[in-house]
């Protein structure tokens, strides 16, 4: 069965979500994702590295490099405040969308 498609907009939610957890360069934060949620959120490096890009120009991540666990270098992530006010705005508003979307799949009525 393929995998679904990640809700536009959330990539950058998910992302920021998983680096205020603590610093983790780009392949960790792909395989947290992987397994956090069994498998369902594959996120190819297409996707996450612009994505990872957007939050450092708009200033709510910043990186730097450091020595992964495998001896490599590789750039680190980190969430800053402005991306953690960015964060909670977010999530706010994904909650509503998935509020209303639970509601027209239960068939609520006005």
């Amino acid at each position: 069965m393929p995998q679904p498609d990640l809700l536009p907009g959330t990539l950058d939610l998910l992302v920021l979500k998983t680096i205020s957890r603590g610093a983790l360069h780009g392949y960790g934060i792909a395989q947290y994702l992987l397994q956090i949620s069994d498998s369902v959120l594959q996120v190819g490096e297409g996707s996450l590295y612009p994505a990872l890009q957007r939050l450092l120009v708009n200033g709510w991540a910043e990186a730097e490099w450091r020595q992964s666990e495998t001896g490599r270098r590789a750039r680190y992530y980190t969430i800053t405040a402005a991306g953690k006010k960015r964060l909670a705005a977010e999530e706010e508003q994904f909650e509503k969308m998935v509020g209303a979307i639970h509601m027209v799949l239960r068939g609520r009525t006005v």
